[in-house]
Order: C-alpha cells, then structure tokens, then sequence
C-alpha cells in the first residue's frame, strides 16, 4: 500500500449559500490523499499500474466547477467520483477549504474534510 498526494489544488469557483457568492465566487483550496498499491507501478515504472494524478486533479476541478450551496456536498462528488473511477483506491480523504469566507469576521479560511474506506 502507499499514498499518492494531490495538494493545494488551487480554483476559483461559485459555491456557497448566498446570492453574492454565487456571482463573484471565492478561491478554494483542495487537497486529495488517497492509498492504493503501489508495488506494481513501483517495478514496471508505467503510469498504467498506478492512480493517475492528473486524473485526480481533473477529477476535482470538474466536480469544483458546479456549483453547491454547502461544500459538503462537493467534497462527496469528489470522492464518489476518484472510488468510481479508480477501482485500486482503497482509500481516499478530501478537503476544501474556501479562503477568506464571507462570515463577518478575520478568517483565512473554513474547510470541510471526509474520508471514504472502500467496503465501508
């Protein structure tokens, strides 16, 4: 087993729950962490034995680009999507972080984070 990082995946997109974030958007920040093998890409050295990182990355700026009100619901497509369509991924964590969300205050950001075993 080991671990492929997709980190600071970096989109400027629409989601939230106001009217105004709708139409000027925020930045966000993903991160993807997921564990699959990697025995078998380790000694072929062919990026057909292992979890494609720019399928990851495409992955999360499709599901980034439609628009949700709760950042919940994109981080579950993300992960529906990467379990869906990368059958050796055991396992897979999320987060999107919205920077400098509109909550009346000084916050550098606000995330949601979930993690997904298969089979469970």
């Amino acid at each position: 087993m080991g671990i492929i990082r997709v980190r600071d995946i970096r989109i400027h997109t629409n989601h939230g729950c106001m009217e105004e974030e709708g139409k000027i958007g925020s930045d966000y920040i993903v991160q993807v962490e997921l564990a699959t093998d990697l025995s078998k890409s380790a000694k072929t050295d062919d990026l057909n034995d292992t979890v494609d990182y720019v399928s990851i990355h495409a992955i999360a700026k499709e599901e980034m680009m439609q628009r949700s009100k709760l950042l919940e619901v994109v981080v579950e497509r993300i992960i529906e999507r990467i379990m869906v369509e990368h059958s050796s991924v055991e396992e897979v964590t999320v987060e999107v972080a919205k920077i400098n969300p509109p909550i009346g205050g000084d916050v550098g950001y606000v995330s949601v984070e979930r993690k997904r075993i298969r089979g469970k």
